[in-house]
């Protein structure tokens, strides 16, 4: 692929590498990767489908993103937090989701937990984790699995009753929800996100 360093893309201009290993990836990257979402059910869709990613490539996740939104009641936290054992097995019989029994009741009990948070209050809480933009990385090996404000964010999670928020999974939200901007320092799409 490369060195890590960013790689010119179909149309000339520099991105990050993995983007350019399908369109999928491509049309993720250059217009949603590392821009910054708002709202709490917007988030809870992110957080769920970031925990369904664990030990799994992101591509499949993103590939079968429509059914889960399908699925999960377009991730609407008080309607997940309304489902009932016959929507646990219809999960779990879904071909269209992981069809992983702990993530799928954790993304169930998440919703139960975060439908009695205030409005507005997943998103305040989230990006209060935000840390202060640091220097762009130049290439992949100076991105970051693991931060301390990513083990601060998931340690508070749990602490609020979140399940499938580890640390790892808390820095991908974050790069994915545009708390941080990990587009590599020539990355085309580096100044549209910040």
């Amino acid at each position: 692929m490369s060195d890590g360093k960013a790689v010119a893309g179909p149309d000339g201009a520099l991105r990050c590498p993995w983007a350019l290993s399908t369109e999928d990836y491509l049309a993720y990257h250059d217009e949603e990767w590392g821009r910054p979402v708002h709202g709490d059910d917007a988030l809870y869709e992110r957080l769920s489908l970031e925990a369904f990613q664990s030990g799994l490539s992101w591509i499949t996740i993103l590939r079968r993103r429509e059914g889960f939104r399908a699925a999960f009641a377009g991730f609407k936290i008080t309607e997940v937090a309304t489902f009932t054992d016959t929507d646990r097995e219809r999960l779990l019989a879904d071909a269209g989701i992981i069809r992983n029994r702990l993530k799928v009741d954790a993304t169930i009990a998440n919703a139960r937990v975060l439908a009695d948070w205030a409005p507005g209050e997943l998103d305040d809480f989230i990006w209060s984790h935000a840390p202060k933009p640091g220097p762009a990385p130049k290439a992949l090996g100076d991105v970051p699995a693991v931060t301390p404000e990513s083990t601060a964010l998931s340690k508070a999670l749990k602490k609020r009753g979140l399940k499938f928020v580890g640390p790892t999974t808390a820095y991908a939200l974050m790069q994915a929800c545009g708390l941080v901007n990990d587009h590599l320092k020539t990355c085309v799409a580096r100044s549209t996100t910040t």
